[in-house]
């Protein structure tokens, strides 16, 4: 197998010199679903706000928000979703761009741009939710066939409603016979549901050997630290698969890693990958930042003001659903008060401090040198997996 090449751009800043195109890979518009488990969860990581959260719901005459019966979507539509990825390439790198935009078992957004007066090319792509042992496991799915499209989203929302072994073995086998289709096993070593490395691990290793013949990359994920993005690459090195990149953008910053390819098409592209199992990862000057800066700057993109978004989706509690206990739907969380509550308000202006660029980069200073990515230069020119 020839080997995947990783390169940095900030190391190597004419790397793009050579090729022709990049590829935005597992990127997110508001058409995902996702959970509200983080506010918690990133709460109990600073003190001050575990505290603020934990001693205003006390008081408040609400009733407490359950976390995990709501959901948030990301703030951009499908159009300035893709806009964000292509022009990042297209400016900073001066290449061809192709974007595949992949929501949480949606296809709305490829759907919504290709609906278009003026339609936008991109490829039938979706990230597929696979309950698998307890654990839980994300496939990148691309370049579906557009005639069949909706009909395959049927039978993988069919399967993730109610897993079982030998239908999946049928949905990637039958998947895996799309000669243009791509299936990306998206940040392979990320425990999901937090069971632990000793539970985990046994069960990854057990839907590989059951499943990894379908799979045609494994995916360096630009949200995941370069610890557990070099263990990955251990990991497809001994399951013979090479690397991809996958962005995994939530907000408004763009793809921290791309693919560099020759191809000028999904279909050119796809068969360098499956076929040739040539990949060329960079990853762009955002992965150098301290991951968590970056995942608060994702928290302070979902919670901000949109004044130029269609009705009902400009303020965030217009963009987070909670089920109404009345009627058994989800509601934006607008409906349910007058106005936010205030300690909300606090936590808020607490965490939009990070955009102040001189408290971002005292953060930089003081975390930077706590991560794997302590400076730019641990991160190799080039890596082979």
């Amino acid at each position: 197998m020839p080997p995947s090449q990783i390169s940095c751009l900030w190391k190597q800043p004419d790397i793009a010199g050579t090729y022709r195109t990049a590829v935005s890979l597992h990127s997110h518009t508001n058409q995902s679903k996702e959970s509200l488990l983080f506010i918690p969860e990133f709460a109990e990581k600073w003190p001050v706000l575990s505290w603020a959260l934990k001693a205003q719901c006390k008081k408040s005459r609400r009733r407490p928000i359950d976390f995990s019966q709501a959901y948030w979507t990301p703030p951009l539509p499908p159009k300035l979703a893709f806009e964000l990825e292509s022009n990042q390439i297209e400016s900073e790198l001066a290449l061809m761009s192709l974007v595949s935009l992949t929501d949480h078992d949606s296809i709305g957004a490829p759907s919504a741009l290709r609906q278009m007066p003026d339609a936008v090319d991109v490829p039938f792509a979706v990230e597929w939710s696979i309950p698998f042992e307890g654990a839980l496991f994300h496939l990148g799915i691309h370049n579906l066939p557009e005639s069949r499209a909706h009909l395959i989203m049927d039978d993988l929302a069919e399967y993730t409603r109610n897993p079982a072994a030998p239908r999946l073995t049928e949905l990637l086998a039958a998947l895996h016979e799309l000669p243009d289709v791509l299936i990306v096993f998206n940040h392979p070593l990320w425990d999901q549901r937090d069971m632990g490395r000793t539970a985990f691990l046994p069960i990854l290793d057990r839907f590989l050997d059951g499943f990894n013949q379908y799979l045609h990359a494994f995916e360096l994920n630009a949200m995941r630290t370069w610890l557990e993005n070099k263990a990955v690459a251990q990991l497809a090195a001994v399951w013979g698969r090479p690397l991809i990149s996958g962005g995994d953008r939530h907000g408004c910053e763009p793809s921290g890693a791309l693919n560099l390819t020759h191809a000028t098409s999904f279909g050119e592209f796809i068969s360098e990958i499956r076929n040739d199992q040539l990949s060329h990862i960079v990853f762009m000057p955002q992965y150098a930042e301290p991951l968590g800066i970056r995942f608060m700057q994702t928290v302070i993109d979902v919670i901000r003001h949109y004044p130029e978004h269609p009705v009902g989706s400009r303020t965030w509690d217009e963009r987070v659903f909670h089920i109404d206990c009345d009627t058994g739907f989800h509601r934006p969380l607008a409906a349910l008060w007058k106005a936010p509550p205030a300690f909300l308000g606090r936590i808020f202006w607490v965490i939009r401090m990070v955009e102040n660029a001189p408290v971002r980069h005292a953060l930089n200073f003081t975390f930077g040198g706590k991560s794997e990515l302590r400076q730019p230069s641990e991160v190799p020119h080039e890596v082979i997996a």
